[in-house]
């Protein structure tokens, strides 16, 4: 995407602006994604979600400018929000608290062999065309929308939401908890690192400063995803025994150290270790952070203005990291940019320190209402 947006004669910066509109639209349409849920039920808006994608990205291929480009590409976070927040809905609904942990992870997994796969697919493509890629992507969509209908279709997992009685818990009362407050500054940083600079700034590091061609880049964000997956079962798993907590702050440690090295690296190797580090970092931390939030909203209610607010927080993160990193990048330097980033990992790791265990029998009741 950074690459195709360069094509146009546009800067670092501007190239960079193009994933934070996908973000932005996706921030914005969130609070109405979670009212679609709420009335229409998770399947009808994870099918619509998928298709508004697939037709976007599609789009994508055919634009004639930057401009149609930034366009194209913003519709289809609307698409890629309303799949979100359906997805994250059927998995609290179904998800016992004992395994949650587990369940976010397997989940995590499976959305990521596609970005193991898909790098390495659209820079071997790379040969006949920027534009080819996001024709396949678009296909490929077509195909999971089709997957989603013929085994969600009269399922007893995708009722009505007015069928389910469980009072909303609001953002509210999900912002007294701090271990929430942590789980959205967590939620921050790995939006800005691994949604946002990750894919803005890596294809660019790669031809910028390593001197090496697109397919790099390619090979570093299945990397990154390889790192990322192999640790998410395992992640899952242990925080539904050890806890929370522990898993979140050590995968922030790790991912902020490594992006940090990750500006300072000057060879091929060095560079795909430090990348493969940062993805087992982010890959110990997702799995805990989301079974925390659904540990503070607890079995008994429902939670989508709370996840909502959890899944605004990374993509404020993926809108402003893009753009700040990309600024710091043009004008400092790629160290600069992904120093920034790792720092602040590492500042949401402190307000981690601080915050409760949230895991069932190990959270303490007075601060957890579950």
């Amino acid at each position: 995407m950074p690459a195709f947006a360069r094509s146009f004669d546009v800067g670092v910066t501007a190239a960079s602006v193009v994933i934070s509109a996908f973000a932005f639209m996706r921030l914005a349409f969130a609070p109405v994604s979670g009212r679609l849920v709420q009335r229409l039920g998770e399947q009808p808006v994870y099918l619509v979600g998928l298709l508004i994608v697939a037709l976007s990205t599609g789009a994508c291929a055919f634009a004639q400018s930057y401009w149609q480009l930034l366009v194209f590409r913003g519709l289809g976070g609307i698409g890629s929000t309303m799949f979100t927040v359906a997805a994250v809905g059927l998995l609290v609904r179904i998800a016992p608290p004992a395994i949650r942990g587990r369940v976010t992870g397997l989940y995590a997994t499976s959305f990521l062999l596609g970005s193991i796969a898909g790098p390495l697919v659209g820079g071997a493509l790379l040969r006949f065309g920027l534009r080819v890629p996001f024709v396949i992507y678009a296909v490929a969509l077509l195909v999971a929308a089709t997957v989603v209908y013929t085994q969600l279709r009269g399922s007893e997992f995708t009722p009505r939401d007015s069928a389910d009685q469980r009072p909303v818990m609001r953002l509210r009362e999900a912002w007294a908890h701090p271990a929430y407050r942590s789980a959205l500054a967590s939620s921050f940083a790995n939006g800005w690192a691994v949604i946002g600079v990750r894919i803005a700034l890596i294809p660019l590091f790669v031809t910028e400063v390593l001197r090496s061609n697109a397919n790099l880049a390619g090979v570093a964000l299945s990397v990154f995803a390889v790192g990322n997956a192999v640790v998410l079962l395992p992640a899952g798993r242990l925080s539904d025994v050890w806890g929370r907590k522990q898993l979140v702050l050590s995968g922030l440690l790790v991912t902020g150290s490594a992006t940090i090295w990750l500006g300072f690296t000057t060879s091929t190797l060095t560079f795909l270790t430090a990348t493969a580090l940062a993805g087992v970092g982010s890959g110990m931390l997702n799995p805990p952070q989301q079974a925390a939030v659904a540990d503070v909203v607890g079995s008994l209610r429902r939670g989508g203005p709370v996840f909502a607010g959890f899944q605004m927080a990374s993509d404020v993160g993926a809108i402003t990291g893009p753009v700040g990193a990309g600024l710091l990048a043009e004008h400092l330097s790629y160290s600069a940019a992904f120093g920034v980033t790792g720092a602040i990992a590492l500042l949401a790791a402190l307000l981690w320190l601080r915050a409760p265990e949230t895991l069932p029998g190990r959270a303490s009741p007075a601060k957890l209402n579950l």
